[in-house]
């Protein structure tokens, strides 16, 4: 039997030391070549290295860093203008409700012919649309502001990038000079960015405009934002429509339709291409390149424009030549800008809130003739350049009216071509002198007297209660015995006048001068007869006419007519005629006008004579010579003339007789062109005038008195004392 204790084998391996080495299992296979042990590339610079490379991670890890914020911050950028971009887009009304961009409305005054002769206020002409609009003047507009208009989404890159480089190498700030706006930016800057003018939060429209004109970096890029939101809500043609109708181009013209009929008379839609080049160069300084400011400049930029026109194709090398061969001309109203004095009058004399005040667009007719407003500003003109000393301040004025008192012509001053400013016509009250005798002869031609009734020039003292007495004196120092009433206001004498006067009764002469329009506070002295009280030049020419008329008061008027642009019933009553109620008897206002004829061809008026027909007026001189006038007029007009100083100085050697009379001829001279000459309607007196008198009959004319001389001398005396 074996033993059952003898030991078993171990079931798990035996202990192994670390020190004892097993040697390894025999195999059948080649034995492998153990694998070799990739050696580290060794830096080269040693410490430098590693700090080179430290660096390097350094950049890449800050650039990492940069990158991440960047493109987290560009996407909250994006959904935050892309949210704006929606919102605004979201507000925008229809595209026709943003082509009138104006606060308040206008005024376009019409002459007697209907022909537009003045404006007032910002114009609109009416909607352009890019579809209707010349095709030269969109093309102009094209390639003065924005050649890519059509291609970019609102905002141009490119353009901002040209801009920049231009104004930082013309030593300006990045956003200061060239914009490198886009029309659409353009007009999103004159829709205010949809902020609407509130009269509570601004000043004045002006200061409304000049913060929306702000070039501020936070505000382009509110701006290019808003031009986002116009090209997601808008077409590009809605986009330009807006533009060519909201934007500024001078002389008070909102739009380029308004501009067109400013400046040339006609639709936007039928400009040439010169006309569409000076339109398109008003973009850039509508107030400097205006051509009603100064028409070669305004040329020479439409020539500039012109070439960008041909250098983008959109014209051809023949029609580019013969637009600089043509260059735009302004309207005739343009040109002459008549009117200003005669317009400011029409708008203080209409209700303000249709004129002054109005926030419609109006249309005043008027009777202002623009070919005899011309004739005055001409002749103005002439006598002052070439009978006024030079460095002179004298002033002067005139007005043309008919017979009714249509008044045709008004110049307020020597500067013709202005606005807004004093108007000597109708603001200055001026004492009127001898200018006020035909007023004093009309009360006594009334009261049945001739032409031909006598009276005696001699001394005369008359006391004054309260003043002492008073002696008046001829022109002249001279007295000339027994003269005509005819002679007695053809030479202008003072001492009949005054005669007269007193014999009639002042109060009667006071009524028929202000029952024939003038309505200043008349002199109540006896120096009444001499013209002591104020009066306007239209005043006194209105009272003339009513002389010609034949006796009947009249209202000088410059307004027929007033309406809403596109409606046909006027607002106000129209006027057709200002002529009153009668003041004097025809047969007395045709005697006057006999009188008053012979002052021209025989008296003080001489200068005033016209060569092809018969004329009448009145000179006058006020006390120290301050003021000069001469009112008269042939069978078609009446015309009045004041000369002075605005401070009251008093002229050297000017009368009544000489420049105002030299200025009134040349007008009627220019009024008449062309007009068949006819006879002023006159009456002779039927008694013949008496003969001249001699020596002898001078030196008693106590001996020849008549009888309404002695009643008349014996009232002075009772009344008032004296010789």
């Amino acid at each position: 039997m074996t033993d059952s204790r003898k030991k078993r084998p171990r079931l798990v391996a035996e202990k192994r030391t670390t020190s004892r080495k097993t040697a390894a299992p025999k195999s059948t296979s080649k034995p492998r070549k153990p694998a070799r042990r990739k050696k580290r590339p060794v830096r080269k610079g040693g410490v430098g290295g590693r700090i080179s490379g430290g660096i390097t991670g350094l950049f890449r890890w800050i650039a990492r860093l940069i990158w991440s914020v960047v493109w987290r911050f560009g996407a909250i950028a994006t959904l935050l203008v892309g949210g704006a971009v929606l919102y605004f887009a979201s507000t925008l009304p229809e595209a026709t409700a943003l082509v009138d961009g104006r606060a308040r409305g206008s005024v376009t005054m019409l002459d007697r012919n209907g022909e537009v002769f003045a404006w007032r206020g910002e114009q609109f002409g009416g909607m352009i649309t890019a579809d209707t609009v010349s095709r030269h003047l969109k093309h102009a507009v094209l390639a003065t502001e924005d050649r890519r208009f059509y291609w970019h989404p609102g905002v141009d890159p490119v353009g901002v990038a040209s801009a920049v480089r231009i104004n930082l190498s013309e030593g300006r700030g990045p956003l200061s000079g060239h914009g490198g706006s886009t029309i659409t930016q353009q007009t999103a800057k004159l829709l205010c960015l949809g902020v609407p003018y509130d009269p509570t939060a601004w000043k004045s429209e002006a200061a409304y405009e000049a913060d929306c004109r702000e070039t501020s970096l936070w505000r382009k890029i509110k701006e290019a934002t808003y031009a986002l939101a116009l090209e997601v809500k808008y077409t590009k043609d809605e986009i330009l429509t807006i533009y060519l109708n909201r934007t500024f181009l001078g002389a008070g013209s909102r739009g380029f339709e308004a501009a067109s009929q400013r400046y040339f008379g006609k639709s936007a839609s039928e400009v040439n291409p010169g006309e569409a080049a000076m339109l398109a160069g008003l973009l850039t300084a509508p107030t400097r390149y205006a051509p009603t400011n100064n028409l070669e400049r305004s040329q020479n930029r439409a020539t500039v424009i012109v070439g960008l026109m041909q250098d983008q194709g959109y014209l051809t090398t023949e029609e580019a030549e013969r637009a600089r061969r043509s260059p735009a001309r302004l309207s005739e109203a343009a040109e002459r800008r008549a009117g200003g004095y005669f317009a400011d009058w029409v708008m203080s004399e209409g209700p303000d809130f249709l004129t002054r005040d109005t926030t419609e667009d109006v249309i005043v007719r008027t009777t202002l003739d623009q070919r005899l407003q011309t004739a005055a500003e001409d002749a103005m003109r002439v006598i002052f350049d070439d009978k006024v000393r030079e460095g002179s301040k004298a002033q002067a004025a005139i007005v043309v009216m008919s017979a009714d008192g249509a008044v045709r012509a008004m110049v307020g001053g020597r500067k013709t071509d202005v606005s807004g400013v004093f108007n000597r016509a109708v603001q200055a009250k001026r004492q009127t002198g001898s200018a006020f005798k035909p007023f004093v002869y009309a009360a006594a031609l009334e009261l049945g007297h001739s032409p031909n009734d006598t009276i005696v020039d001699e001394p005369l003292t008359i006391n004054i209660p309260g003043s002492g007495p008073w002696s008046p004196s001829n022109y002249t120092n001279k007295h000339y015995g027994r003269v005509t009433l005819t002679h007695a206001l053809k030479d202008s004498l003072n001492i009949p006048a005054v005669k007269i006067s007193e014999f009639v009764g002042r109060d009667v002469v006071q009524k028929i001068a202000s029952d024939f329009g003038i309505d200043s506070d008349l002199a109540e002295g006896p120096a009444l007869a001499l013209g002591a009280s104020e009066s306007t030049l239209l005043e006194m020419t209105g009272a003339y006419a009513g002389i010609l008329n034949g006796g009947s008061s009249v209202e000088p008027y410059g307004l027929t007519e007033l309406r809403l642009m596109g409606e046909t019933e006027s607002l106000i009553e129209g006027t057709s005629s200002g002529i009153g109620e009668r003041v004097i008897q025809e047969d007395a206002a045709r005697q006057l006008i006999y009188m008053m004829e012979k002052v021209v061809t025989e008296g003080t008026g001489k200068r005033a004579e016209l060569p092809d027909r018969q004329v009448a007026g009145k000179t006058g001189t006020s006390q120290s010579a301050r003021d000069a006038w001469f009112i008269g007029f042939s069978a078609d007009y009446v015309a009045g003339v004041w000369m002075g100083y605005d401070d009251n100085t008093p002229l050297t050697g000017v009368t009544g007789a000489g420049l105002p009379a030299e200025i009134w001829r040349e007008t009627m001279i220019r009024v008449h062109e062309g007009l068949p000459a006819r006879p002023l309607p006159m009456l002779a007196p039927k008694t013949p005038a008496p003969a001249p008198q001699t020596a002898e009959t001078q030196r008693a004319p106590a001996r020849q008195d008549n009888q309404a001389e002695r009643v008349l001398l014996d009232v002075l005396r009772n009344i008032f004392g004296g010789n």
